[in-house]
């Protein structure tokens, strides 16, 4: 298995910093495409209510025969569970789907503003970790104001927030407000959804250093310290994925790939926007 390494929370916990990904994988699909991405050494895996296949992910790791404490597994609030009451049965509800007697990481997938509840949520989550069935507790999809907004009026600083971030959006604003708070940024679509296959500069150092296009920007990822969470259902690629601990992109690269930030570079929905 490679060697990861670990990302530290604020609250003393770790995660590995290259996880799995498991947007839009079916759950009929997610038993066989967690125990791939298990035997390639992924031992993050990251699921929600919203996907569907906590039951998948409950399936692999029964099978894979490791103990609980080697595979740390992140799930999600669905959006129509904000609320207090609402968000404690439906964490109920993941867990029993997935089988576990507690998730290493639980996070409101998206924080709803126009609804307003997001701090009243989150007040839930509190409750949950105190109760140690959610190890460590985050948010998703959070924009600075939002986080700012749970910090004042809990006091709780939330120990993730999941967003999407690749080359062509590097979030950096939202990156320095993480480093202040002791937040952790995880990446998703940090491939940009297939966006970057072609860039010039991608491509240049991908010939460089004897990698894949998607093997480059996975070590950017890592490289500028952050968490990040490829998926693939393709065999090869779930492989390839994780055979990034080999080379490391030297500063001026860095740089290079720094320089590819756009305004528009964005894929997804924005999160005053997005109403499921």
């Amino acid at each position: 298995m490679p060697d990861q390494y670990e990302l530290k929370f604020n609250d003393g916990h770790t995660m590995p910093q290259l996880g799995f990904g498991l947007w839009q994988v079916p759950n009929a699909q997610a038993a066989d495409v967690v125990t791939q991405a298990i035997h390639a050494g992924y031992r993050m895996i990251d699921s929600a209510a919203a996907y569907g296949n906590e039951e998948g992910v409950g399936a692999a790791f029964k099978a894979s025969g490791l103990p609980r404490n080697e595979l740390f597994v992140t799930t999600k609030l669905a959006n129509p569970n904000h609320g207090y009451d609402e968000a404690l049965r439906a964490f109920d509800e993941s867990l029993t789907k997935l089988g576990f007697e507690h998730v290493d990481l639980y996070l409101i997938h998206w924080p709803r503003p126009w609804e307003g509840r997001y701090v009243e949520t989150w007040r839930a989550l509190q409750r949950l970790k105190e109760d140690g069935r959610a190890r460590s507790i985050g948010v998703s999809n959070f924009t600075v104001p939002h986080l700012q907004r749970l910090i004042d009026e809990t006091g709780v600083v939330p120990v993730l927030n999941q967003v999407e971030l690749h080359p062509r959006f590097q979030q950096r604003d939202m990156r320095e407000f993480h480093q202040k708070y002791g937040i952790v940024t995880q990446s998703w679509s940090p491939l940009g959804r297939g966006h970057l296959n072609e860039n010039k500069t991608i491509t240049e150092l991908a010939a460089k250093y004897g990698k894949s296009w998607a093997q480059i920007v996975i070590r950017w990822h890592l490289d500028s310290g952050l968490a990040v969470i490829p998926k693939s259902v393709t065999p090869e690629r779930i492989r390839a994925n994780i055979d990034v601990f080999d080379f490391k992109l030297s500063p001026e690269d860095l740089t290079r790939i720094g320089e590819i930030d756009s305004p528009e570079g964005r894929v997804g929905a924005h999160p005053d926007q997005f109403r499921p």
